[in-house]
Order: C-alpha cells, then structure tokens, then sequence
C-alpha cells in the first residue's frame, strides 16, 4: 500500500531532483561547481535527517588552531551587473524550488501555530541553505564572502514565507556571524554544533528592545567587564526562536559602544517570555531576559564595526525577505484581477485596478534594485559611508514600500485579502515588520 510522502521527504527529493536538472547545464561540467551544487542540494540523500538535541547542550570551550577562518571577498566583475554568478544562480534554484514545493504549503499553518512543521524544517535544514554565510573550510558552503548570495535565498525563501525563513534562516544567522566576526576559538567551539551531524535545534541573533523608537546603537542592556567575565543585564525582544534557542548572539553596551556577545542558552540568570508578534508567527518570537548573567569575556564578538556592520546586513536581509514577500503578493493580485469577474468582465480591465498592480510592480522592482546595489556595495568593500548610504536607503524604502505594496494587495482582493483563507492577509502582516526589526536574519 503506497503512503503519502511527508515533506521531509519531499525535500530530500527536491535536492536529488535540482542535482538532475542542474546536471544539464554546461556549468556542471566543472568538477569543483558541480561538487559544490552537490553538497548544497544533497546533503539530506547523503545524511539522512538527524534528531535535533533539546536546549541546554554543553558546548565545549575551544582555543582553534591559527587564525579565525573567513569567506574570500567577492570577485570584481568590473562592470554593473546584475545576472546572478552561476553559482548564486545555483542557489536561487534551490531556494525557490524549496518555497514552491515545501515552504509555501505550509505557510498558513505554521502562522496559526506560531510554529514550523517539523518536517519543513528538516527540509529546509538538510537543503543546506543555512550555510551560505560559512566558508568551506569550516563545514559551510561559501567560497566568498557574497551578500548578493544571501539576499537572493531570502528573496526566494520569503517568496515562500516569510515566517517559515525567518526562523530557520534566523538559525543561520548566528553561523554567519561567527564566520564573519568569530575568531578561532569562537569558530572553533560552536560553528562544528551548526555544520554537524546534530545541528542546533535553533539559535538567535538578538539586537531588538523593547522600549519604543529602538535605537541599535544605544542599547539599554549593558555588558560589564569583571575580571575575566562580561556580566550582561537587559531584555531582547521580539527574538526569534527563543523558546528554542541553544546560543544567542545579543548586542550590548560594552565600554560606551555597542558590541556582540555570545550568550549560551543554558547560562545561568536567562530567562525567556512569550512575545507573540503581529507578523513572523512561524518564528515564535520571544523575549530573552539577561539577569546578571556571566560569561567568559572571550565571547565578546568581533568589534564595534563588527556589530555596526551586522546591523547593516541584518537591514538588508529583512528587505531582501519582503522583497521576496512582496513578489508573492504581485503573483497573487495579477492572477486574481484577470480571474475575478465584475460586471460581467475581468476586474483587471478596469484602470483602477490595473494602475494599483502597477504601482505595486514599480515599487517592487525598485526595492528589489536597491536591495541588490547595497548588497554589490558590500561586497566589493566600497567606501563605508556608500555602504551606509545604500543601506539607509534601503531601509527607508522598505519602511515606507513593502507596508504599502501589502496594504495595496488587501484592497485590490477586497473581503478575500481580509481573511485567512487567502495568504495576503498573513503577507500584510510579515511586511509590515519587514521595515522596523532589527537583527534576526543576515546575509
């Protein structure tokens, strides 16, 4: 008797079937890419899907062996361009043959839930997508250091849902940042618990707090040096997966600037609450209370420009995820004005209806165009004030753009964009926070 496949094993499919499909390519004839595409899509056919471990697991302290290890800097393509690298576009596929097949199903139950299913997570886990940002050598998938990389997965992730992919890629963010600011001893301890057999059940990448016009950079949690440990005091809010999470990446004000500290979730004086959002519920967001707690103070990570620097690619990321939220919602409204009938004609015809899609598609591309030129600034290390520049523009458009784009497609569908049974209702929602969280995801 034939049982139905579950997700998990759809997804273990889907890498085997990308692997078929890319193998046609001409690219795939070099030995060292087609390797690589392997490694990303097949890792749940080699590995089968592990257990995950309950919080609280011990992470044995480790000083590494030479210098901390980092993705390479991008290639110079000399020119503006914005076709994917084969690579990248490798990635694309498989992150949007994951939304189509395995995120997008699931999506409104994983709302009404405030949780994700366990066999899309294991999917999305064993795809491999959540090590983008770690470089080869330590267990990861990047040769270079690629923001236009992270920001293409998450447009096609959040394509899918966009609370589905910050929770798992929220996970991911935390591998990235000890790639990108761990030196050997962080890398060391924890990256092999993201990158092994019996991967972290979730982690947090905490910048977030609660008291109102959230400033990044004047933090109201504190990290006090005495003697050879940090004591950290505050609340982080809206944190994904904290109910869950093994290790927490939080930001602090150490010595007058604000810093990242790595917080294991079984220290001593953290505490967590519920702290259900109005969007992202697949991500199950929670506070995260710091009450003297003590850790070494070589878990201090990276720099002031360190956390500078993730509080500008975790911006990009969360627009590069409405980005992907807000294609979801043009799909939506343009196949919808051309099948609602009025008045015995397509609504679609009407100009009014039409001009709205419209304005939907220019604010979308426009987004979508300068999420891109901020990642490419990154990437080709440009001038840090360009940097700043892009990104700040990028979060201006975000903040004003992917509310309106959501707020456009509810009156476009009228009742229907108003119920849960058609998915804008739950898009609204995630877009509306896609412009004001801090932290959480990052590329």
């Amino acid at each position: 008797m034939a049982t139905t496949p579950t997700l998990a094993d759809r997804g273990q499919r889907l890498g085997l079937r990308l692997i078929s499909k890319a193998g046609g390519l001409p690219v795939m004839a070099d030995p060292k890419v087609r390797g690589r595409v392997e490694k990303i899509l097949s890792r749940g056919a080699h590995s089968g899907f592990k257990a995950q471990v309950a919080v609280g697991r011990a992470f044995k302290q480790s000083k590494g062996n030479g210098s901390a290890a980092r993705p390479g800097p991008a290639k110079r393509r000399g020119i503006f361009d914005l076709t994917p690298t084969e690579d990248q576009q490798m990635l694309q596929s498989a992150a949007r043959e994951l939304a189509d097949d395995v995120i997008r199903p699931a999506g409104a139950k994983a709302d009404a839930d405030r949780a994700v299913p366990a066999d899309v997570s294991d999917a999305m886990q064993e795809m491999g997508l959540g090590l983008v940002g770690v470089p080869e050598e330590l267990g990861g998938i990047a040769e270079e250091r690629s923001a236009v990389a992270g920001v293409l997965v998450l447009e096609q992730l959040a394509r899918g849902d966009m609370g589905i992919t910050v929770s798992q890629m929220g996970t991911a963010a935390v591998a990235t940042a000890l790639a990108l600011y761990g030196d050997a001893g962080q890398q060391a301890t924890y990256l092999p618990h993201f990158t092994g057999d019996e991967p972290v059940a979730a982690a947090a990448l905490a910048l977030q707090e609660p008291q109102p016009l959230f400033d990044p950079f004047a933090l109201t949690t504190t990290a006090v040096a005495q003697g050879d440990s940090l004591v950290l005091n505050g609340t982080k809010a809206i944190v994904a997966n904290a109910d869950r999470a093994e290790i927490f990446i939080v930001s602090a004000m150490h010595e007058g600037v604000a810093r990242l500290v790595v917080v294991e979730a079984s220290t001593e004086g953290v505490t967590l609450e519920d702290d259900p959002a109005m969007g992202v519920r697949a991500a199950h967001t929670g506070r995260v209370i710091l009450t003297d707690v003590a850790v070494p103070r070589a878990n201090l990570l990276g720099t002031a420009d360190d956390h500078r620097d993730a509080v500008r690619r975790g911006r990009l990321a969360w627009a590069a995820a409405a980005v992907g939220t807000g294609q979801a919602v043009l799909d939506q409204v343009i196949t919808y004005a051309q099948e609602r009938k009025a008045f015995g004609e397509p609504i679609g015809q009407r100009q009014a209806v039409a001009f709205m899609i419209s304005d939907i598609a220019i604010e979308l591309d426009g987004l979508r165009l300068a999420v891109l030129k901020a990642a490419a600034r990154l990437d080709s290390e440009a001038d840090p004030q360009l940097i700043a520049q892009s990104v700040g523009e990028v979060r201006a458009l975000t903040s004003t753009y992917a509310a309106q784009i959501g707020s456009a497609a509810v009156q476009l569908l009228g009742g229907h964009g108003f119920v849960k049974e058609f998915d804008n209702e739950r898009w609204y929602r995630d877009l509306r926070g896609a412009g004001v969280l801090e932290g959480t995801l990052l590329v």
